[in-house]
């Protein structure tokens, strides 16, 4: 079970956490990194882009579907307050992994 934090920021859980990184691409980064950023164990959730050729892409270039970029994220967790098998059935509860070049209202290669 997911627990899912209150009011408390995530670093103040556990100072000495040693954080590891998972990184998922899935839709419009905005809105799954808003999903992980309230779970407890997670410390932060940054937006990016992965694949592509442009080493630097902004927004509207990866938006333009030229780059061959995909929105994604990468979250850094504490192990030992979530694992990254539990990351991982947030990730797919929160996508459709049957959709192509988009998730629900989101159309275009960078989904």
């Amino acid at each position: 079970m997911i627990k899912m934090a209150t009011a408390i920021p995530m670093k103040k859980e556990n100072p000495n956490a040693v954080i590891e990184v998972a990184t998922f691409a899935g839709g419009c980064f905005w809105c799954t990194e808003a999903i992980f950023e309230d779970i407890i164990g997670v410390h932060e959730v940054i937006s990016g882009y992965s694949g592509g050729k442009e080493e630097n892409p902004t927004y509207e270039m990866v938006g333009s579907g030229r780059t061959n970029h995909a929105e994604s994220f990468q979250v850094y967790y504490d192990p030992i307050l979530v694992s990254y098998k539990d990351l991982v059935r947030v990730f797919f509860a929160s996508i459709d992994p049957t959709m192509v070049n988009g998730q629900g209202l989101d159309r275009g290669t960078q989904y």
